[in-house]
C-alpha cells in the first residue's frame, strides 16, 4: 500500500530493495500485521554460505510482515526493509482473498496508520484478538489459560469520543508522498494522523469513520480554522488538536471541564441475578447512571458505548473475590472506584495527580456515594497509611500502556491484597507484569478481553488474580 523511500543504508540481505515476491499469509501478529514465510535462495543447500547467518523461523522459511493482509491469503508484496530475522513489505495485490475480507469503510484505509482491520469482518476481528491474547499469555507469561471470547463494542464504527489530529507547522509532506489513486495532492497543510509505515509524515484526514458523527461534523469547522491559522503563519511548532464528544457537545479546549454520564451494569452475564450480594449486607442496586466530570485533556476511556459492560465486569470480578474493601490504584477521576463502590463497604482511590483527586472527590459527592475517599499518593509510598486489612481487600489497577513499574509492583506485593483486577490497554505489557504476580504467589482466575477499539489492533484486557492456592 504505502511505499517507504529507500534509505541509503538499506540492508540488502536477504532481499534487495523493492524485491517483489508472492507468498501466503499464515497469521496476524498482535500489531495487526499479516505474517508469512518464504523460502530463501539456498535454503536446504550449503548452510555455510554467508547468507546462512540470517535467522530463519524454526517452522521453516524467512518471516515477512505485510500490513493489511489476512490469514490464508496469497499476496504479492514488495520488500522495503530487512531486519535481523524478518523483512517488512508493502502489499501490492491480493491474489487469493480471505473469505473474511470485506471492503473497508474508509477511503484512507491502508494509507492512514490509525486502523488495521477495516478489511476484516467484525466477528473475525474478535476471534483474532482473543487468539492474540492467548498467544501473549503463552509466550510472554509462560501460561496456557482459557481466554474468554472478546466482548465486542455495541458500535463497530462511530464509537470514538475523542480525536486528536496532528499537523506540522511550516512544512508540508515530501513532494513524492504517495497518495490514493484518483485523488489530487492537497494544497493545504495535511491535518490528520501518521501515514502508515512512517514516523513523521501526516496524512490528511477530513473525516474519520470510527469517530462519533458529532466529532466528524465539528472536525470540518476545526480544520478550516486551523488551515486559516496555518496560512497566516500563526503556528511556530507542530501541534495536536483535541475534539472530545461529551455531554456539552464536542469540546476543543484542552482545559475545559466536561461531563460524562454512563449507565453502570451490576452484572455482565445475562444469566446472573439483576443484583449481586454486597459484603456490607445490602444489595448492589440495579443499573443506574454514573455522572463524572473532569478536564477535557484528562485520560478517560474513549468508547462510552461499551463502558457499562466494561465497568460492570470489573466490579463483578473485584466483588467476586469476597473482599470487603477496594483500592483503585490508578483512579483518575474515579471511574472504577465509583462504579464499584456499591459492592464494597469502603473504597479508596489513589492517584498521583492532585487535580484528578479533586475531580474524583467531587464526582463521589455528585453521585451521592459516601463510602469512597480519594487521596494523592506518593509514588514511593502508594499504600502508606491505608487501614484496609490486605486479606479483605481487592485492588483494581489500570496503568498506562507501558504497564506497571517495578516500584509499584514491589509495593503492591508487599501490601499483599486478597485479589487484583488488572485492566490494561496493552496485553503485551500486562502479560510481562503477570509473571511478577505469579512469582509473588498470585494465581490467574480469569482473562476477559474487551474490544474498546473496533477496526484497530488495540483492545482492553481484564485479568483477575487471587492470592494463594
Amino acid at each position: 500500500m504505502c511505499s517507504v523511500v529507500k534509505n541509503r543504508k538499506f540492508n540488502d540481505q536477504p532481499f534487495p530493495y523493492h524485491h517483489e515476491l508472492e507468498m501466503e499469509i499464515a497469521t496476524l501478529t498482535n500489531l495487526g500485521v499479516g505474517l508469512g514465510r518464504v523460502a530463501l535462495p539456498g535454503d536446504g543447500q550449503d548452510k555455510s554460505r554467508a547468507g546462512s547467518s540470517q535467522q530463519r523461523d524454526p517452522s521453516g522459511g524467512w518471516v515477512v510482515m505485510v500490513p493489511f493482509t489476512l490469514p490464508g491469503e496469497k499476496v504479492r508484496a514488495r520488500v522495503y526493509r530487512n531486519h535481523k530475522n524478518y523483512s517488512e513489505a508493502d502489499l501490492l495485490a491480493v491474489l487469493t482473498p480471505s473469505p473474511h475480507r470485506i471492503a473497508p469503510k474508509c477511503p484512507l484505509f491502508g494509507s492512514c496508520g490509525g486502523c488495521q482491520y477495516q478489511h476484516l469482518t467484525y466477528a473475525e476481528q474478535l476471534v483474532w484478538k482473543r487468539r492474540q491474547v492467548a498467544e501473549l499469555l503463552k509466550y510472554m507469561a509462560g501460561v496456557e489459560f482459557s481466554v474468554m471470547p472478546v466482548i465486542g463494542s455495541p458500535r463497530e464504527f462511530g464509537y470514538r469520543s475523542k480525536l486528536t489530529p496532528h499537523f506540522h507547522a511550516g512544512r508540508a509532506n515530501p513532494p513524492d508522498e504517495p497518495r490514493l489513486v484518483g485523488t489530487t495532492r492537497p494544497t493545504a497543510q495535511p491535518i490528520g494522523f501518521l501515514k502508515q509505515g512512517t514516523r513523521f509524515d501526516i496524512i490528511d484526514v477530513p473525516t474519520c469513520p470510527i469517530a462519533t458523527p458529532e466529532i466528524n461534523e465539528k472536525l470540518t469547522e476545526v480544520r478550516a480554522k486551523t488551515q486559516a491559522r496555518l496560512a497566516a503563519g500563526e503556528y511556530k511548532r507542530d501541534s495536536t488538536l483535541l475534539l472530545r464528544h461529551a455531554q456539552e457537545g464536542v469540546v476543543t479546549d484542552y482545559d475545559a471541564v466536561i461531563h460524562e454520564v454512563l449507565g453502570v451494569e451490576p452484572d455482565l452475564r445475562a444469566g446472573l441475578a439483576a443484583s449481586t450480594a454486597n459484603p456490607s449486607g445490602g444489595r448492589v442496586p440495579p443499573k443506574q447512571p454514573l455522572r463524572l466530570h473532569f478536564l477535557a485533556r484528562d485520560f478517560f476511556q474513549n468508547n462510552p458505548f461499551i463502558l457499562p459492560a466494561f465497568t460492570g465486569y470489573v466490579r463483578e470480578q473485584a466483588a467476586g473475590s469476597g473482599a470487603k474493601f477496594l483500592v483503585d490504584a490508578y483512579c483518575g477521576s474515579g471511574l472504577f472506584a465509583l462504579s464499584c463502590a456499591p459492592a464494597f463497604t469502603r473504597v479508596t482511590g489513589i492517584e498521583l495527580s492532585e487535580t484528578s483527586v479533586k475531580f474524583a472527590t467531587e464526582n463521589a459527592a455528585a453521585n451521592g456515594i459516601a463510602n469512597t475517599t480519594f487521596r494523592a499518593g506518593d509514588a514511593a509510598q502508594i499504600f502508606a497509611g491505608l487501614d484496609f486489612a490486605p486479606a479483605d481487600t481487592a485492588v483494581v489497577i489500570d496503568p498506562p500502556r507501558k504497564g506497571c513499574d517495578e516500584s509499584f509492583l514491589h509495593q503492591l506485593f508487599a501490601f499483599g491484597p486478597r485479589a487484583v483486577v488488572y485492566v490494561s490497554c496493552d496485553p503485551a505489557t500486562q502479560m510481562r507484569d503477570l509473571k511478577g504476580f505469579l512469582a509473588a504467589g498470585y494465581r490467574l482466575t480469569a482473562v476477559q478481553p474487551f474490544d474498546l477499539f473496533p477496526q484497530t489492533r488495540h483492545l482492553e484486557c481484564v485479568i483477575t488474580l487471587v492470592k494463594g492456592g
